[in-house]
């Protein structure tokens, strides 16, 4: 019985590795790149070469986010693309990139603003840029904070504010733009939890310990290549050995080979099976179908980690809107919107009727009119008036909404942009369908070769699709998104039936 049982172990763990070693090497150097996005930034990947659901198409896959009115006849559009500059009928868009480092990365733009002096700024990926008219591109605007993330601008009288992922910075006069980072309080009811999403997000990369964890988690990486390859060795070389044998071949150096991948397979897998396993079991729960169970839950944060900052928007800050008529802030964030009245002076106001924000954070935030605002997530587009507690569905004009939070963290609709037309057309961005007239006017102008021969992906970008199996859609279909709990569990599999393999081995040896 024993002996049955030890056998069934030794299959699992080893046929099931046949099926998971392509996945698992692919993931983990796509996880190592995914740790390091800014040594890998200036790298891209052509779109030619990438299968067709990555190909632009009437400014589908969130090229396009916003625009800036910067004179009369002058708009400048931004997003994944960067930055482009138009006329009000968006018929042509002329490169306004320049300044920028290489790699689109660096042109990811989550935000553009015209201050009241004409000064132009742009909230990037990698830091705060304004446009210097006289050399005629953008010049990087240092902050002091760990995170060059900018994700909002808003202006109030002659004051500017910049928010990043965690923080918000102030220039009192927008003429020297000097800023000074401002202490945002809590909201009213702030339990210092966290979400488990986020937790095991950080556990996962490695970010709950820093740098440092990042580069265990990638050391972590090459181990799971490193077991990958040497197991492949371990399961083909006996019938490499047996075939030169018959063709009396000299096999000590094959024999060597084996002899140290079996040796370091075994000491590397049962040293670092815990970790091993962490990093399998965080995995396959930071995608659907997995993902739903954990989304909408929060746990405590672990003390000692980068997760017990004390800063209560650490990392939960999307974008910011100063309203002029109602003199009020609105704090996007991954939990809901929030309002400040007193200039953070005192607890963020949260709205009794919230607007349904995906996990992935809000893409659109726009005033409409007094007390009106648009909001747009992967969850949809929404026109919102918190005081009377009013949300209407504004691609579909209902307010009958309904939001399955049991299921995937997307709608029907995926909002990754907004643009509003001088005549009054507005156009919603969606990231599958692309460019479309809201109000059923006229259609967005066709996107250019120029910007789509220009806005390759980056590599970060690319991992990020293999490492979440959304690369091998073209194979599989809409099933891909089985693909990373299955092989996850297998790797599981793989990794407690060695270690018990090895362990009644030991026991038997001692």
């Amino acid at each position: 019985m024993k002996k049955r049982f030890i056998k069934t172990l030794k299959w699992l763990h080893r046929w099931p590795s046949l099926i998971v070693a392509v996945f698992l090497i692919c993931w983990s150097i796509s996880g190592v790149v995914l740790n390091h996005r800014y040594t890998f930034s200036s790298f891209d990947v052509n779109r030619k070469h990438l299968a067709k659901e990555y190909q632009y198409e009437n400014w589908n896959n969130a090229p396009l986010k916003g625009s800036c009115v910067i004179g009369n006849d002058s708009v400048l559009v931004y997003g994944n693309m960067g930055i482009w500059l138009s006329n009000p009928e968006f018929t042509n868009f002329t490169d306004f990139n320049n300044g920028f480092s290489k790699g689109i990365d660096h042109r990811k733009i989550y935000k553009v603003l015209k201050s009241t002096n004409g000064t132009i700024l742009a909230g990037t990926l990698f830091g705060l840029y304004t446009f210097d008219v006289e050399y005629n591109q953008w010049l990087k605007i240092q902050i002091l904070d760990d995170e060059e993330r900018i994700v909002g601008l808003t202006q109030k009288e002659n004051t500017i504010y910049v928010m990043s992922r965690s923080s918000l910075f102030i220039a009192k006069d927008e003429s020297e733009l000097i800023f000074s980072k401002i202490n945002v309080p809590a909201y009213k009811g702030y339990d210092n939890k966290i979400g488990l999403f986020k937790t095991l997000w950080v556990i996962h990369s490695g970010e709950i310990y820093g740098q440092i964890g990042k580069l265990i988690v990638d050391f972590v990486a090459l181990v799971f290549v490193f077991l990958t390859i040497t197991g492949l060795i371990y399961f083909f070389v006996p019938g490499v050995i047996k075939r030169r044998r018959k063709k009396s071949k000299d096999n000590s150096r094959v024999k060597k080979i084996n002899k140290f991948s079996i040796k370091w397979h075994n000491k590397l897998g049962i040293y670092l099976v815990p970790i091993l396993i962490i990093t399998a079991l965080t995995g396959i729960f930071l995608r659907p179908p997995l993902l739903i169970a954990i989304a909408n839950s929060k746990v405590s944060k672990i003390p000692y980690t980068t997760l017990a900052d004390p800063n209560p928007w650490y990392d939960k800050f999307r974008d910011i809107l100063y309203d002029e008529e109602l003199e009020r802030f609105l704090i996007g964030t991954v939990e809901g919107i929030y309002f400040s009245e007193d200039n953070f002076q005192s607890e963020l106001i949260r709205p009794t009727k919230q607007v349904p924000i995906s996990v992935m954070g809000i893409n659109v935030l726009e005033k409409k009119g007094r007390g009106e605002y648009l909001v747009g997530s992967f969850y949809g587009l929404y026109r919102w008036m918190p005081d009377y507690n009013y949300v209407e569905d504004y691609i579909n004009k209902t307010t009958n909404i309904f939001i399955d939070r049991a299921g995937p963290p997307l709608g029907k609709f995926m909002s990754a942009g907004y643009i509003f037309k001088d005549d009054g057309n507005e156009f919603h961005i969606d990231y599958n369908f692309g460019a479309f007239s809201i109000n059923h006017r006229n259609q967005f102008s066709v996107m250019p070769e120029n910007i789509i021969s220009s806005s390759p992906m980056s590599l970060w970008n690319f991992a990020l699709e293999v490492h979440t199996a959304r690369f091998f859609k073209f194979l599989f279909g809409d099933f891909y998104i089985l693909i990373l709990p299955l092989v996850g569990l297998l790797i599981l599999t793989i990794l407690i039936t060695g270690f018990i393999v090895w362990l009644k081995l030991f026991i038997r040896r001692r």
